[in-house]
């Protein structure tokens, strides 16, 4: 299956948010199970996003899972990007 990279960047000031959120992503995160990777983006010493890379069938599932993330409902994100991802090294 191809690799998908899911983008996402953190409203301003939306750090509570994110840690209230945490735990039901964290979960939607095992339970989905097409999550290769996935960490926050680190801005300043502190959670500003998300980079998930998803082991999905094609792009409409990698769209499925990230409509599906607690983060969206919960509009965390300011911008989400998924896009097809190679893997080279690692």
């Amino acid at each position: 299956m191809p690799l998908f990279a899911v983008i996402c960047r953190d409203k301003p000031g939306a750090l509570q948010t994110r840690l209230d959120t945490r735990d039901a992503h964290l979960a939607h995160i095992r339970d989905s199970g097409i999550v290769a990777m996935a960490g926050p983006l680190i801005e300043d010493g502190e959670m500003a996003g998300s980079l998930v890379i998803l082991d999905a069938a094609d792009l409409a599932a990698a769209q499925a899972w990230a409509a599906a993330d607690p983060y969206k409902a919960a509009g965390l994100f300011a911008t989400t990007q998924i896009t097809e991802w190679k893997k080279v090294i690692g």
